[in-house]
């Protein structure tokens, strides 16, 4: 057995992450349970945070078996806050699974 520890590849030759610019286009995938209203509950999250936000941009596709569905959508990012506040809102609908 070596005496070499295991080495931790997440940090070696790692760069920092990029900054992010705003305002800027900000690409979201929002997963979700496929429920008839998944799509009218995220839009609503995503109307009280992104100023000017379009329900007809959303892009909603279903999983192959139609369990879950994935609302796509560009929102204007303005800052950091905006961004972790979306977030946070996702999140307490009880409805996402996983924010990309």
């Amino acid at each position: 057995m070596s005496d070499k520890s295991l080495r931790d590849l997440r940090t070696e030759n790692s760069q920092p992450a990029p900054k992010i610019v705003f305002p800027c286009d900000y690409p979201l995938k929002i997963v979700g349970d496929a429920t008839p209203d998944f799509q009218a509950a995220i839009v609503e999250v995503l109307k009280a945070h992104v100023p000017g936000f379009e329900d007809d941009t959303v892009t909603a596709v279903d999983s192959r078996k139609g369990r879950f569905q994935s609302l796509r959508v560009t929102i204007t990012a303005t800052s950091n806050d905006q961004l972790q506040t979306l977030f946070a809102s996702l999140k307490a609908t009880g409805r996402v699974h996983m924010v990309l």
